[in-house]
């Protein structure tokens, strides 16, 4: 965890975003690490979890983190709690939590209340859903292809 930490302050040294970070280990070796690259990169999605994610599945030249473990300076943002979760590291432990991150500005909670929004017509940015059937013959096509191991 000192090591997510250490990260994390990193990243605001650097200018480069927010005062988060991540690391992930395999075993007792550090795979991948990341700190928030928000504002350097102009990417919202360049979190510290998923800037970590990414090094990782490089180094293990794979896209899940089976056997790993994840460490976060902050309680993943709901993007980087999904992003996790397709990754399926072992375990996730984090320090500060997401209400500690909202008394310093970075609240989520808005985030997690769009989750809750049933009719997706009503969120903040309204999702509409666009009937298509090409988009479900492709859905179609590669359901009937026969090697899909790829998931």
């Amino acid at each position: 965890m000192y090591l997510a930490i250490e990260e994390s302050l990193k990243g605001i040294e650097a200018q480069e975003g927010g005062p988060f970070g991540c690391i992930i280990v395999k075993g007792n070796e550090v795979v991948g690490s990341g700190h928030n690259r928000v504002l350097v990169t102009n990417d919202p999605t360049a979190h510290a979890e998923v800037v970590a994610i990414r090094a990782a599945c490089t180094h293990l030249g794979s896209f899940q983190l089976d056997g790993c473990e994840v460490y976060c300076s902050c309680e993943p943002c709901p993007m980087c709690f999904g992003a996790l979760y397709w990754a399926r590291p072992e375990k996730i432990f984090f320090a500060n939590t997401r209400h500690d991150a909202a008394a310093i500005g970075f609240d989520d909670d808005f985030i997690y209340r769009q989750l809750e929004q049933k009719d997706p017509g009503l969120q903040k940015i309204p999702m509409v859903r666009v009937e298509m059937p090409e988009a479900m013959h492709v859905f179609n096509y590669w359901k009937n292809l026969p090697d899909l191991g790829l998931y």
